[in-house]
């Protein structure tokens, strides 16, 4: 079966979420230019969109077509080409609508799971759940003839595990995407012992369709990406909670929110990222990686507080951020939860006193918007982050602390056999988290 035909009968699970959405636009619009081909007319290509939800479903298209319309407009004179042949299609608009046409007639959406029993290829994206997971996969493989090829967006269950208790044999592999799929280059490619040489061909090959940097990940929960993220995010809360020994919580995580964001030159801060992904997602994750960590204990009482108390952040279905840690007002952080209190504090109240308290920032500060396109990456971030080393401030204390520690984490993921090298843990997380600097470098050396 070459490349072609494995693309010809498709199912994503979980298509009417956050990250199935996305792989399913993705796939659609490939599967969509290969029925183009002229080798391909006549096959009938289709993509099953399963998802529980009906209402889920309905959004799921209405945002596939205002995709797809997009995707058209950016691509019309390959489209005038590739339909030459159609002398009714004149104007552009012509040819956008029947492009959008062609893709959206090869989704099929439904909430039966009967379909991908035909399925070749299946994405699977459903909650973070091992045992979902398996149920599934397991469920689809014992009723498929076809001896179809799984490919899983786990960020954390290692695959092997998945591989084992599913009886799938060297046909699961993890293929990341992050989030939005749509949008993000990254994509975190895991394969076990036993993986099929031609399935991970095939993910490659897919992979460059769709324009993706491929990171190879080895198979360890959390994988490089959240293998980082998280010891990265169990620093920044445990700075936070040091801090608050002085202050109130309040304070110290408006603190390192500031330090991992502004003195660190990072896209947003580390608690906004926490807010971002979702506390819920974070903890959960923590809790699949933690039973296979021998030397270290992933785990946050301040998380476990905020999901009792049902402070989760996350995002809107529009895309707009959910209050978390932080409470947002067009995106912006104006205010930080109290978990004793239960209520937001306005950050106006005490911003001014602990940017005091922190210190100002080097000279040579660039911000993020402009830091992450500077080429030569050591010119400019070796002598920022060493002018940090002759200031007696709290801030460039805490801004040193959070680096090392970061460039430690990354070190830790090669030296564990995590990652395959330092410049893939690098790539990672300047392609899959936009630093605007890899993690591993010799900035905070003394």
């Amino acid at each position: 079966m070459n490349y072609d035909e494995r693309l010809q009968h498709v199912s994503v699970l979980g298509a009417a979420g956050k990250m199935g959405s996305g792989i399913l636009l993705l796939t659609a619009v490939e599967m969509a230019d290969l029925s183009l081909k002229p080798e391909n007319k006549g096959k009938a290509f289709v993509l099953n969109a399963i998802d529980l939800s009906d209402e889920g479903l309905a959004g799921l298209m209405d945002y596939l077509r205002a995709q797809v319309l997009k995707i058209a407009e950016k691509k019309a004179v390959w489209l005038r080409s590739v339909y030459a042949d159609r002398d009714h299609l004149i104007e552009n608009y012509h040819i956008i609508d029947q492009y959008i046409n062609d893709v959206m007639r090869i989704v099929r959406p439904t909430t039966a799971m009967e379909v991908a029993y035909k399925s070749s290829l299946v994405f699977e994206a459903v909650s973070e759940n091992k045992d979902l997971k398996v149920k599934l996969l397991k469920q689809i493989d014992q009723n498929n003839p076809h001896k179809t090829w799984f490919f899983t967006n786990t960020s954390s269950v290692p695959i092997h595990f998945i591989e084992d208790e599913a009886g799938l044999k060297g046909r699961v592999l993890g293929f990341h995407f992050y989030n939005p799929p749509a949008v993000q280059k990254l994509v975190e490619l895991i394969v076990t012992a036993n993986t099929l040489p031609e399935a991970s061909a095939f993910a490659g090959n897919y992979a460059k369709a769709l324009g993706k940097v491929v990171v190879p990940s080895n198979d360890f929960a959390g994988f490089i990406g959240n293998g980082h993220f998280m010891r990265d995010a169990l620093h920044g809360i445990h700075e936070a909670l040091d801090l608050a020994g002085d202050r109130p919580l309040t304070e110290a995580i408006y603190m390192m929110n500031k330090i991992s964001q502004d003195f660190l030159v990072r896209p947003m801060g580390i608690f906004q990222l926490i807010d971002y992904v979702g506390v819920d997602v974070v903890q959960f994750i923590m809790k699949v990686m933690n039973p296979h960590l021998a030397d270290e204990d992933l785990h946050s009482d301040l998380l476990d507080n905020m999901m009792e108390q049902g402070i989760i952040g996350g995002q809107h279905s529009s895309g707009a951020q959910k209050d978390g840690f932080l409470k947002y007002e067009k995106g912006v952080p104006t205010a930080v939860y109290d978990v004793e209190k239960k209520t937001y504090v306005d950050i106006s109240q005490f911003a001014a006193s602990c940017d005091e308290a922190l210190g100002k920032l080097p000279e040579s500060f660039v911000p993020w918007k402009n830091a992450v396109k500077i080429k030569d990456k050591d010119t400019h971030f070796g002598p920022y982050f060493a002018s940090f080393k002759g200031m007696d401030s709290l801030g460039a204390k805490l801004a040193l602390r959070y680096g090392k520690r970061s460039d430690a984490i990354g070190r830790k993921l090669v030296a564990d056999k995590v990652a395959n090298n330092e410049q893939d843990v690098n790539t990672v997380m300047l392609t899959g988290f936009f630093h605007a600097y890899g993690p591993i470098n010799n900035y905070f050396n003394d």
